[in-house]
């Protein structure tokens, strides 16, 4: 078909020029993005270490503030975003456009695909979690604090499940999934980079090669580092208590039962220095492969606390469980706690703040790392493709790991096995405690040193996928060449910004920094939503009237003028 002057639409924007550097310190980059992504990095380090009173205080008090001025926003933002993905799946026309051209295979098969979502998506949080969110929500819950059920007894497990799936099923992914498609649907069809500003090129046009564009990508940098810093936080604690559990010394533990000052820099030397060596070699190779062994090990300990532990429990858990989320996920994810004077109001409110809340902001937090991420890895599948699998099937992993392992947990805890052992441990210590009660010592040794092993492949796959992103990011959407020395640098930045955070204040440094910093960027993932709706009509109306959509399309538009 020849092109004609007088069609309804005219082709989609195919060019995004980014200015970076062609020699020096910063060859291949984008100064502009990269030199205040690294500034704001590390004055937020340095304040950690050189004022932590003072931080400590300024930082809980902008907390405050921003809970409970947004976290309407959060609720409804991340409610919008889901309708939004399944959406797009479900509609025939959209379901089948193909993130790429008409041609293009994916590049990883459909397991390593799988491992990799999973791994750098949400592995090692769930580790933490697994025990942690059932255990928590069985002794308090929106329910219990109204008086409806009593806490940890039989009754309050089936809506310890509904919070728990809430919290790590639909919502967590389809963030992610929005933000991958936005930023990857734009790229692969249509040659822009693989960059967050790229998503906004069907709302702002060429205007994102300048300063506009400049801003959006340096929020995300700044939002994906705090992010992966909760997860990496988690982590060290979790992998700290493993060490301590299998016998490694007592000088992993300070008087308060949780990780040193020495074991914190010792793990993370040896986490984040392996993360380094692994971003060095690329998505290809070493990612690929610790996602992999991720995968495998994680199916090894799954096996494990099926035929070892409470697995018609689990079973019967994982059932209701899901029965239960999904007739209460619409009412659920739209609910918004308010204050009405009485104590059972504000004890819902903090409850939702300190669950709720705080997971959305992770999850919008983390997203520029795994929507980047995602996209990577995820060229050549169609829309409904890569929607379902990203949201479907993580999300019931998640689902089935909790229900069985921490469902044996919560049947220990009833059954009067544990007597509180587990119950009472702390949250980076409740899956070895519930592994010492479930098995003999020997056995619990062996396999607390194997959980010990998959937290570190979690650890490093996720520390060097954010190091990559981040390098791809300042780079303008390349995401190859010769950057050792920016990968060393946010290998450094990233254990300084995880240690300074534990040492000032522990987990609640690193989350209350997390969803300062996510706030900026939940602005940037509305627009994204909005574009990525707009991409998709305006490319069907192309379609409709024989205007190319892709970028090979477009080239061969022009040339038959």
């Amino acid at each position: 078909m020849q092109p004609s002057n007088d069609l309804p639409i005219d082709p989609p924007i195919i060019d995004l020029p980014i200015e970076t550097h062609d020699q020096g310190f910063y060859d291949g980059f984008s100064r502009e993005v990269t030199i205040p992504g690294k500034i704001i990095v590390s004055l937020l380090i340095m304040w950690a270490i050189f004022f932590p009173v003072r931080a400590n205080e300024t930082l809980s008090a902008a907390n405050e503030n921003i809970i409970s001025s947004f976290s309407g926003w959060y609720v409804y933002l991340v409610a919008l975003l889901m309708v939004i993905a399944l959406v797009l799946a479900a509609l025939p026309q959209s379901g089948r456009l193909r993130i790429g051209t008409p041609g293009d295979k994916p590049e990883f098969s459909r397991f390593s695909w799988f491992a990799m979502l999973f791994g750098a998506g949400i592995g090692i949080g769930m580790l933490t979690y697994s025990t942690g969110e059932p255990l928590a929500h069985f002794s308090n819950n929106p329910e219990i604090i109204r008086g409806a059920i009593e806490a940890s007894s039989a009754e309050a497990v089936r809506p310890a499940y509904v919070y728990t799936f809430l919290h790590w099923g639909f919502a967590a992914w389809a963030t992610y999934a929005l933000v991958g498609l936005a930023i990857g649907y734009v790229s692969y069809r249509r040659g822009l980079p693989l960059t967050i500003r790229s998503a906004l090129v069907p709302l702002f046009g060429e205007r994102l090669s300048g300063t506009a564009g400049h801003v959006v990508d340096v929020v995300a940098v700044v939002a994906t580092i705090l992010g992966v810093a909760v997860t990496m936080g988690l982590g060290v604690e979790q992998f700290v208590a493993g060490l301590y559990r299998v016998g490694m010394g007592d000088w992993l533990v300070n008087s308060e039962g949780t990780a040193s000052t020495i074991a914190i820099v010792a793990a993370l030397l040896v986490l984040v220095g392996a993360s380094t060596i692994s971003a060095l070699s690329g998505v290809g190779r070493g990612i690929k492969w610790l996602s992999n062994l991720n995968m495998g090990l994680s199916f090894l300990l799954l096996a494990l606390f099926v035929i070892v532990g409470s697995d018609l429990y689990g079973l019967e858990l994982m059932w209701t469980g899901l029965t239960d989320y999904l007739v209460a996920l619409p009412a659920k994810t739209l609910t918004l706690f308010a204050s009405d004077g009485s104590q059972v109001s504000e004890e819902l409110m903090q409850w939702q703040l300190d669950w709720t809340i705080f997971y959305w902001a992770w999850w919008i937090a983390f997203a520029p790392f795994v929507g980047m991420f995602i996209a990577r890895v995820s060229r050549g599948r169609t829309v409904r493709e890569y929607v379902l699998g990203v949201i479907m099937v993580p999300s019931l992993m998640c689902f089935f790991w909790m229900a069985i392992v921490g469902g044996t947990a919560i049947d220990l805890e009833l059954s009067g096995a544990a007597q509180g052992a587990i119950a009472e441990a702390g949250i980076s210590d409740q899956l070895y405690a519930t592994l010492a009660v479930l098995l003999d010592p020997a056995a619990a040794q062996i396999v607390s040193i194997l959980v010990v092993v998959l937290l570190m492949t979690y650890l490093v796959t996720s520390a060097d996928s954010a190091i990559l992103i981040v390098n791809t990011i300042n780079g303008a959407g390349e995401d190859e060449g010769q950057r050792r020395y920016h990968i060393l640098f946010w290998g450094g930045a990233l254990a300084f910004m995880v240690g300074s955070m534990l040492v000032l204040g522990g987990i609640d440094a690193i989350r209350i920094t997390m969803m300062i910093g996510a706030l900026p960027f939940s602005f940037v993932l509305a627009l994204m939503a909005i574009a990525i709706i707009k991409a998709i009509i305006f490319d069907l109306i192309r379609k409709k009237h024989g205007v190319p959509t892709t970028a090979e399309a477009c080239e061969e538009w022009e040339a038959a003028k």
